[in-house]
């Protein structure tokens, strides 16, 4: 595993941009203005700040890494206009459909393989993610299909992005199969809805950090713990939870 600073910059909410084997990987795109957002049934999510950027100043993006459609606060109005962009969109086979002819779904443990510029490949395996208490079975049916990826190369590092997931189990699962990781992306802020009675819909900062120690990630970039009302821990929460647990040395949060 290559001990290299692989480049990730984070703009806001669930969006990153990944440069990993010489392609351009963007997590999650949002870049709407702040304001209420409508979930379905009459519910709404409320967004309190700006992204850090546009859709027009991230330059070339050659794959989104889309964890799910269905939410706008990890794929809005702007978000789906770039998707038109993008020659490819990696995220669950529902959204797949959904999306359309650029969109391929991955089922968890499936890949596909990229071509890198100059030849070799990037492999993308998506893996299971929850996004809410219990099992896929169980939250599915509620809060739809999540999936998070996987990005490995030869001689390059291996990369977990979560997605909105919340089950330890799951990085467990992950972590069996691919750690240990270089690079942790990990959606946090501790996000709850009455949809699940106030339970967790994505990790808190202390289950962050036990993620990051289970997939024993030599960095951890921390996303989505800001800018909606519905998430319960801010960035410093995740930077506290971190200190507790021994681990704020792995913390990426420039």
């Amino acid at each position: 595993m290559s001990s290299s600073r692989l480049p990730v910059q984070v703009y806001g909410g669930p969006t990153a941009l990944i440069e990993y084997g010489g392609l351009r990987f963007l997590t999650d795109p949002t870049f709407d203005e702040p304001g209420d957002y409508p979930l379905g049934g009459g519910r709404f999510l409320t967004k309190t700040a700006a992204s850090r950027t546009t859709p027009a100043g991230l330059g070339r993006i050659d794959v989104v890494l889309l964890s799910h459609d269905e939410h706008p606060d990890n794929l809005d109005r702007s978000g789906r206009a770039l998707l038109a962009d993008v020659p490819l969109t990696l995220t669950t086979p529902g959204g797949a459909q959904r999306l359309g002819a650029k969109a391929t779904g991955l089922a968890d443990w499936e890949s596909v393989e990229l071509d890198r510029p100059g030849g070799g490949t990037v492999t993308v395996t998506g893996v299971p993610a929850v996004h809410g208490p219990g099992t896929k079975e169980q939250v599915e049916p509620v809060s739809g299909q999540v999936v998070g990826f996987v990005l490995t190369g030869e001689g390059l590092p291996t990369v977990y992005v979560s997605g909105d997931n919340a089950s330890l189990e799951a990085v467990r699962e992950i972590a069996d199969r691919f750690g240990p990781v270089d690079t942790a992306v990990l959606f946090a802020g501790a996000p709850r809805t009455v949809l699940f009675d106030g339970a967790l819909l994505v990790l808190d900062g202390a289950g962050a950090a036990e993620a990051a120690r289970l997939l024993g990630a030599r960095r951890v970039v921390p996303v989505h713990c800001d800018s909606w009302t519905h998430f319960t821990e801010t960035r410093d929460d995740v930077v506290t939870a971190f200190e507790k647990a021994g681990l704020a040395d792995r913390l990426q949060l420039d």
